[in-house]
């Protein structure tokens, strides 16, 4: 099926005066008689609304007459049922927020998603249900706050997904930029991150995804976090973006959307960071808030931990669990030794305090077999702590 989103200029405001004249629970018309699917659009708020909400509507409405799909769009969170999600290919979420679903409302879209439907979040998705872990699982990651609306650097890391392929490696783009309580990438297939050093305001550091999909059960789950202002549904780059999100959760088209460990063989278990076999500099540092109790600690510029059980041939990612009171710096990821082959690298912000943990996580780009070593980088005194690391993709261990 031809796409016609980057050759239809549509006038935002009448595509909004579209929505807000349609009634919500009712369908939109489809541009073809046969409708070969159909597609559910939520937008039920427990806390902020988002002005944004009929142009998204009115998006995806234009998206489903362009491209053969019909839309059905309501904010009565009975539709999230069973017996209702069983006539869609896909369910929409546009910048939903707080507590709006009961526990069978939950299990209904749990067990549609995990039966081998689709699920597709926009923006404040990621703003709900921070009650149900199973939700987060959903959507991948919960929102934590964002900065001011400005213009920001997106970067695209897969080009040749049916959402993403439009884009050139970077994209400026105006919107409002999500942090977020944890870095999805070891559970998702990121699309798209956001360059912190291009906008003020970002709080995840060197990886920053903002734009994901993952297998979820016998379905399929896409996430944005794009979409906040109304300008944004009339950018034809962002039109392409939610309908290759839709095409993909509603089984229409097929992309790689595998999370980086877990999706070709058994997940890495983690490692306790001061569980290391060699070292320079570091010691074991007491915590109540870590796993064990304890981190690696006392890092300093130009300390090293070696790990001789972790084999780093093969490994494609690295994510650790960090605090930092101190001014934060550099992990690099090596193999065979403190100096040894440079796999990759990811910085550590300042959490504001050494009982703090976050999320850092990167992609490995370099190649390497032999133990695993990490070397660390930064400015005077205490730079942080590591709880926890995985490396996927490697081998096991020895």
């Amino acid at each position: 099926m031809e796409r016609q989103t980057t050759s239809r200029l549509r006038k935002l405001s009448c595509a909004v005066a579209v929505a807000l004249g349609a009634a919500l629970l009712t369908p939109a018309t489809a541009a073809q008689a046969d409708d070969p699917y159909q597609v559910l659009v939520f937008s039920k708020t427990a806390g902020f609304r988002h002005d944004s909400i009929p142009a998204g509507i009115a998006e995806i409405q234009a998206l489903g007459a362009d491209n053969g799909f019909s839309v059905t769009a309501t904010e009565d969170a009975t539709a999230i049922s069973t017996e209702n999600l069983a006539q869609y290919e896909a369910v929409v979420f546009v910048s939903t927020t707080g507590d709006f679903l009961d526990d069978t409302q939950q299990n209904a879209l749990f067990g549609y998603v995990d039966g081998g439907g689709g699920f597709l979040g926009i923006h404040a998705a990621a703003d709900a249900e921070y009650e149900t872990p199973a939700y987060e699982q959903l959507v991948g990651a919960w929102f934590s706050g964002h900065p001011a609306i400005q213009a920001a650097t997106v970067r695209t890391e897969d080009l040749t997904n049916p959402a993403t392929s439009h884009f050139e490696p970077a994209w400026t783009h105006t919107d409002e930029l999500y942090n977020y309580k944890t870095d999805p990438r070891p559970n998702v297939h990121v699309l798209q991150t956001l360059d912190e050093s291009s906008y003020e305001g970002g709080t995840m550091g060197a990886d920053h995804p903002i734009t994901w999909c993952h297998p979820q059960g016998e379905g399929r789950s896409f996430y944005t976090g794009l979409g906040h202002t109304v300008e944004t549904y009339a950018d034809p780059d962002f039109q392409q973006l939610l309908l290759g999100g839709i095409e993909y959760a509603a089984g229409q088209v097929t992309a790689d959307c595998a999370p980086p460990v877990g999706g070709g063989g058994d997940e890495p278990t983690a490692v306790e960071g001061e569980s290391y076999s060699s070292s320079s500099g570091v010691q074991p540092a007491g915590h109540g808030g870590a796993s064990g109790g304890q981190t690696l600690g006392y890092i300093e510029n130009g300390d090293w931990a070696g790990y001789a059980s972790v084999e780093t041939e093969g490994a494609t990612t690295f994510t650790a669990s960090v605090a930092s009171a101190g001014a934060g710096g550099t992990i690099e990821i090596r193999s065979g030794s403190a100096t040894g082959t440079l796999l990759g690298s990811v910085a550590v912000p300042s959490t504001g305090s050494w009982d703090t943990f976050s999320t850092v996580s990167t992609q490995l780009t370099g190649t390497g077999s032999g133990p695993l070593f990490l070397s660390f980088t930064g400015g005077a005194g205490s730079l942080f702590d590591i709880d926890t690391f995985t490396l996927g993709g490697a081998t096991a261990a020895r």
